[in-house]
Formats: structure tokens, sequence, C-alpha cells
């Protein structure tokens, strides 16, 4: 199946910069499929990169910039220091629509970084529960906020896809600054796509499971295959591209029929749910 409905549309996916990442992946899916894209992400000092990118010589959000100018796309880069507020929401959609035009499509995957919200509830600094729950959701709503009023001006419908993970249908235990947030984004994700669903506005959430990314690379090799083994009926761990693909058809016209819901994909780890 050919998919379309891309011709003359505009992304936005947010936490696209790391080499190894499923923002990455999703932004050159979706210019590979059509769109003009800008994609957002921190501003690391390269001495930060994991060895990986440094020796690629990997540039961050002007990598990826490079990457979807060769596949025959604009794209914007737009810097952001991680802040959930209304500006910082503001500046990133006026920057993308200053240098692209306007947006059809956004993929909220900007995401905390994984490791200290990892405890139990009662050793949970309250400062980390802040930061997961500020970039995981509260991000995602200030620039869904902006975004859909965008669109609801524009007239013409258009795509929200958060990026979201089976653990906030898992809910286990040491993730419950994560799995909140997450959670949190399924709720969102319903109440928007109820509510723009009649200007032709769908909302949908993705659920990964265990992807090879850099955020799991303190996960050692054993862990990795002990955790497939037992957990994974396909057993394999996903690719950055495998949630991309399942991204680009969400907002295709081949699924325009599907709104509100958070998909699972996970090789089998989480059946109906």
């Amino acid at each position: 199946m050919l998919l379309t409905g891309f011709e003359g549309k505009v992304a936005l996916v947010t936490g696209a910069a790391r080499m190894r990442s499923i923002g990455r992946s999703i932004a050159l899916g979706l210019a590979g499929a059509g769109c003009d894209v800008a994609v957002t992400g921190t501003d690391r000092p390269p001495e930060a990169f994991p060895e990986p990118e440094r020796n690629a010589g990997w540039q961050g959000l002007a990598s990826v910039a490079t990457e979807i100018a060769a596949l025959g796309r604009r794209c914007v880069t737009i810097t952001t220091d991680g802040a959930a507020n209304e500006g910082n929401a503001g500046r990133v959609l006026d920057e993308a629509v200053r240098g692209l035009g306007r947006v059809d499509i956004l993929v909220n995957n900007a995401a905390a970084s994984r490791g200290a919200d990892r405890v139990s509830v009662a050793g949970l600094d309250p400062a980390v529960w802040d930061t997961v729950i500020g970039t995981n959701l509260t991000g995602s709503f200030q620039l869904s906020r902006v975004v859909a009023r965008h669109l609801l001006a524009r007239k013409e419908g258009g795509s929200i896809v958060n990026i979201s993970s089976i653990g906030g249908k898992l809910m286990g235990a040491r993730t419950a600054a994560y799995s909140a947030s997450k959670a949190g984004l399924h709720a969102l994700t319903s109440a928007m796509a109820q509510e723009l669903g009649p200007e032709g506005i769908r909302v949908n959430a993705v659920c990964p499971g265990i992807v090879r990314t850099s955020r799991l690379d303190d996960l050692p090799d054993e862990a990795w295959d002990r955790i497939i083994e037992t957990t994974v009926p396909l057993r394999r761990a996903g690719d950055p591209g495998d949630v991309a693909n399942l991204v680009v058809f969400l907002c295709s016209d081949q699924g325009s029929w599907v709104t509100g819901q958070a998909w699972n994909i996970d090789g089998g780890q989480l059946t109906i749910h």
C-alpha cells in the first residue's frame, strides 16, 4: 500500500536530535513520505554525545536536517531548553511556521532522560517527579494546545501523535513518574481526540515497548537478551524505524479514520490492551 496525503504538508517533530532515537526516525519517515519537517531538540555539547555519535561525527539537529535535505524536503531546526511552558511552545510553533509556512502534523516525542526517576516512590525526589511530568506530559500538553489552535484556525484538519510507552499501561514498580506521565498522555490523547475530531483533527498515541535507542544503553547485553527472551513474543527488540512506520501511517490518508487510540508497538509484549 502506498501511503498518501503528505503532499504540501509540514510536520513538527520534537526530541529528534539523537542519532539512535525514535524522533530522528519519525522525522526521516515523514520526510520520506513527502513532508517538510521542523525538528526540535536540546542543545547538547559535543562532549555530552554518546560514543557512537562522536565516532560518527554526529552534529545533532544539523545532521538530521542534512538527512532530510537529502530526501528532497525542507527542514527547520529549533533548539529548545526543555522548559514545559506556554512561551516555549509558542516559540517552537512560531519558528516552524516562519520557516515552513504552516504545521499540519505534530509528533510529541520529546521525553525526560531515564535514570534518576527509576526508584521507589518513597525515595523519589519531587524535583525529579516534576521534571518527568513536565517534559513528558506538560510539554506535550503545551505544544498540542498551541498547535491545535493553529490547526483550528486553518480549518484543514491535521494529525497529532503523542509518543507514549507501554509503561503507561503496565505501570510497573520503580517507574511511578514515568508511568504516570505516560498514562496521563493517554488521557490527554483521548480528550483531545473527542474535542478535535469534529474539525477533522486526529489525535493518537503510540506506545513502544523495548526499542534499541541510546536511552537504554545502560542495560548490559545479557539483560537485553533476558528481557527479550522472557517478555517479547517476537523475540527481538524494536527498531526506531518500526515506530516511525506506525506514526507515518497514522498521519496518512489511509489512517484517516483512526483517532483516540493508544497503539502498542512492542513485539507482542503487551496484548489486548
